[in-house]
Order: C-alpha cells, then structure tokens, then sequence
C-alpha cells in the first residue's frame, strides 16, 4: 500500500513541502511508494512554494482509512489531525514540536522529535548524503520550508544548524536568501482574498490552558497594516469561528516579520486577561502591541496563562 505523509490541519510551508520531501527520500531512495497529502488548502506561503517551483499541489484528504500506512510530520498533536489517525498504520513521526500524547501505534515505530526550528532541516539530516540526488524543486521544498518558520532566521526558534542546512541549500539553487525569502513573505502577505474566517484559520493551532480552549492563531506578514485595517471585523468573526470549532476563545496574534512584533487583538475580557498574565502587557483598547513576540512555538504558547 502506498504511505501518505501529511503534516498538521491548516497547512503552512512546512506541512506542505516537508510532506512532498519526505515522500521524494521514501519513492526515490528507500523504494516505498509514498505520496504526500494536505489536511486542508494551503496558505499563501506554501501555494507560492507550490507554484514557484513547479510542484504539483498535493491531494487533500478528510481523514485515513483504517489500517492505511501513514507517515506524521511537523505535528504529534491527535486535534491537528484526521479524525481516524489512531486506527491507521502510523509507520513514523518526524516533529519538532513538543509532545501532547494521544497518538497509538500498531507496534514499535521511527520517531524523531528535535528541537530545531524546522520539520524539514530534521528530514535533511535523516537523508543525509542522499541529498545530493536530490532535484532543484525538492531542494527548494527544504529551503521553503526552514526559511518560513525560521522568518528568514529572526525567529527565537532558529538554530545554527537550522541556517546553515538552509545556507547550503541557497547556495546550491543559486539563491540569494535575503531576495528569495521576500519573495516568500510578500506572497504569505497577500491575504486580500480571504474572509475573516479564513484567516483566523490560516495557521492555527487548538491548545487548552487550565481547562480553557483555545484557537491559537498566528499571522505573519511584512505587511501588519493590511491585516489590523481589518481589525474590526476580524474581532467580530472571532466569536463566531470559536463557537463552530468547539473552542472557548480565538487568540489572534499578528507578526511583524520586519519589526520582530507581535500585535494580539483584544476583543473581550479574556482576552485582555490573558495578554496581561500572559505577557505582561498593558492593554488599554481593542489591541496590544507584543514586542518580540515572534513565535507560537518558543514564546505564546508556554506563556499562556488565564
């Protein structure tokens, strides 16, 4: 049976090009049939890498039939998943978040969990001197990938060896990274097609804190302005989106990529609540500037008190 690889629900760059790394090392180096698959549409940042490099869009799947070989990437959180995953075949798991529990297993599988920035600088150490036959595109899936969640290496997250995997990979392609990493972040800017909905979801994740729920949601963009002229509305959509995800609050934090800040809209009580126990901050409207806030990995979700 062919293996399906996917990442987390609400696919940025790494769940959608670390997929289509992973399943290139299992079809061309270690001969299994492997295909990589979405959880749901992906983000601006992702569908640039897609288009850029000439990738076809991986399928995008509901759920997982039981017993089909699967194979988990840059998640080990069962709320970001399909809904059957523990009645799969999981064959491997290779994160770099920290782990939640709830995912079971037919037997004894490969696990690789690093703290590096990013899930695919993990797969390009696994692969290791197989690189090398590695073609341009799937070389540029890697690069994608390190430099988004890396914010071209501004993030807290980023390690040395998460920038020297991307370096090499830059200078293999011919790439400047500062030129093709704006190229990235002005296509991950680009939300003017999406509802306010669709952009609480881009890239969010569900975390619950001391019995509270919430939908932490993460905009990162060198173009903040865009996104906060839309603060109104976007504050008026929270409630409704938290509501039909089951979740008692949206936390909406918007990245500065360029001035290495984080603004969280402040819609209601809880909110302002969790922003001054959280952060320390002083909040005083329906907004609160976090600087150095750049990270929901490393800096907003250990943080997060109610």
């Amino acid at each position: 049976m062919t293996t399906l690889v996917f990442g987390h629900k609400s696919p940025d760059t790494d769940s959608t090009g670390s997929p289509i790394l992973w399943s290139w090392y299992l079809n061309e180096i270690k001969g299994e049939q492997a295909e990589p698959v979405l959880l749901g549409e992906p983000n601006t940042e992702a569908a640039f890498l897609l288009q850029r490099w000439d990738l076809p869009k991986p399928r995008i799947i509901e759920d997982v039939a039981e017993g089909a070989p699967v194979v988990i990437v840059d998640t080990n959180n069962p709320a970001e998943l399909p809904a059957s995953v523990n009645s799969a075949d999981i064959r491997a798991i290779i994160d770099h978040h920290k782990l939640v529990g709830g995912l079971e297993t037919k037997g004894p599988i490969d696990i690789t969990v690093r703290p590096l920035a990013c899930t695919a600088t993990i797969m390009m150490d696994l692969i290791g001197y197989d690189a090398a036959k590695m073609p341009d595109a799937i070389k540029a899936a890697a690069l994608t990938c390190i430099l988004s969640d890396t914010l071209e290496f501004r993030s807290p997250t980023t390690t040395a060896h998460d920038r020297a995997v991307a370096e090499k990979l830059a200078a293999e392609l011919g790439l400047d990274v500062a030129t093709y990493a704006a190229e990235m972040f002005a296509a991950k800017s680009d939300v003017s097609s999406f509802s306010d909905a669709e952009l609480i979801r881009m890239d969010s994740k569900e975390y619950e804190v001391d019995g509270t729920k919430f939908r932490v949601s993460v905009l990162e963009t060198t173009a903040p302005g865009v996104v906060l002229d839309r603060k109104a509305s976007l504050a008026g959509s929270m409630a409704d989106v938290a509501k039909e995800d089951g979740v008692d609050q949206v936390l909406l934090f918007v990245v500065d990529i360029l001035n290495e800040e984080a603004t969280l809209l402040v819609p209601n009580d809880l909110v302002k609540s969790v922003a001054e126990k959280s952060f320390g901050a002083s909040v005083d409207g329906d907004a609160v500037v976090l600087p150095g806030i750049m990270s929901r990995k490393k800096q907003i979700i250990p943080n997060l008190k109610v």
